[in-house]
């Protein structure tokens, strides 16, 4: 039900450090905190001194990857207890980030998509952050008639919780809302739509 080749649809490169960068700030959610650790070898004093690092748990697998970040031994590091926590504490990061800082982002592609509109709020390039996705695929969904934003959508389609249409998520991703788009999947033929699919696990 997906169409293929839209060309909104984000890229993750993948987390590398960029050793010359004046300051790292990592934000990342649950499995993201994988990302940073394997690169362990690559985060020597020099860079870990001029690191932060913003984690929240939300949906981890497993325990322990708090305190394995903090064994890092970053200049700052911060759990948050929800995504709401740790976008604030950002914002306060980015408001005081000097020319040199480098975003790293790992995370569900909704927690990347929130973290990456405070970062372009900020004036940095979109394509200056640097990302890799982990976790769930759940998707982060905008209905296109109400405007309500949905987090977690496995399925498509899929009722819209604010307003209760039927909706057909696609790959057409906005990066100024953070989400896909969905749109009414019977809006011709009310009561048509077919039974969802899981597609996002």
């Amino acid at each position: 039900m997906l169409v293929a080749g839209i060309k909104s649809r984000p890229v993750y490169s993948g987390l590398a450090i960029k050793p010359y960068a004046r300051r790292h700030l990592f934000a990342l959610e649950g499995e993201g905190a994988k990302a940073l650790l394997e690169q362990r070898s690559t985060l020597d004093e020099t860079a870990l001194s001029r690191s932060e690092i913003l984690y929240v748990a939300r949906g981890s697998q497993g325990a322990g990857h708090d305190e394995a970040l903090r064994k890092l031994g970053a200049d700052m590091f911060y759990v948050a207890p929800t995504i709401s926590t740790l976008l604030f504490r950002l914002k306060g990061s980015l408001s005081s980030a000097r020319m040199g800082t480098r975003l790293y982002i790992s995370g569900t592609e909704g927690f990347i998509g929130q973290v990456m509109m405070v970062a372009l709020e900020y004036g940095m390039d979109h394509a200056s952050v640097i990302t890799e996705h982990r976790g769930s695929l759940a998707r982060r969904v905008q209905c296109v008639h109400c405007k309500g934003i949905t987090d977690d959508v496995t399925h498509s389609p899929f009722t819209c919780s604010h307003c209760g249409l039927p909706l057909l998520v696609r790959d057409h991703y906005s990066r100024r809302l953070g989400a896909f788009q969905g749109v009414n999947i019977d809006a011709e033929e009310p009561g048509s739509a077919p039974d969802p699919e899981e597609l996002f696990l």
